[in-house]
């Protein structure tokens, strides 16, 4: 009896080990593939991933295990519960790439405003703004106000007034309009900005 028993539980010992794997290689596939936003530190992806996986061990596990043996009346509970978690942890496992590459183009997206802001900053600054500006602008501060909307501040002379720059994204070229508002990014914090025709 006691050798059936210990051949169960090596059959159904798979849960608890393949979270733990499952959960470090989540989190990295998480912090190269967000699935919101544009990026995912290592230690919220870490936390991220182990909640949904204690969420399918804890919660769904037992429910799909009851399931599991009405149609396999001869494994034992706890064995069931174990493959129900296994599999669900795989199953969370496929939701975060699948929900990474639908996520991507939107990434790739905002990367490629940020590169056509910096540019038409980068021009407008070179050829419309006064030497006091130019010379400080591997110092600009840019911020996204909105999904197509950045504010880019360029220091000048006095630390507390810049060139600041509304660039929006939405057309090609990038358009621009000087914020008269001559407060640094820092500055704002918190606060909403006020975007231009908002």
């Amino acid at each position: 009896m006691w050798v059936s028993r210990l051949r169960w539980r090596v059959r159904g010992a798979w849960m608890w080990p393949a979270f733990a794997v499952l959960t470090v290689l989540e989190a990295l596939i998480l912090h190269a593939r967000p699935i919101a936003g544009d990026r995912t530190d290592l230690a919220a992806g870490l936390l991220l991933a182990a909640f949904f996986n204690l969420l399918a061990v804890a919660v769904v596990a037992p429910m799909a295990g009851m399931l599991l043996r009405r149609r396999r009346r001869d494994l034992p509970r706890v064995v069931a519960h174990d493959y129900a978690g296994t599999a669900l942890l795989g199953v969370v496992l496929v939701a975060f790439v699948v929900a990474g590459a639908i996520h991507r183009p939107a990434v790739m997206q905002r990367q490629r405003d940020v590169v056509a802001q910096a540019a038409a900053v980068h021009d407008y600054v070179l050829t419309q703004a006064p030497r006091a500006y130019r010379v400080n602008l591997d110092r600009a501060d840019t911020r996204r106000v909105d999904s197509e909307l950045y504010r880019t501040c360029v220091p000048g002379p006095d630390p507390q007034r810049s060139l600041c720059l509304f660039v929006s994204t939405d057309q090609s070229p990038p358009g621009i309009r000087v914020d008269p508002n001559h407060e640094t990014n820092q500055s704002f914090g918190g606060r909403r900005y006020s975007a231009p025709g908002g």
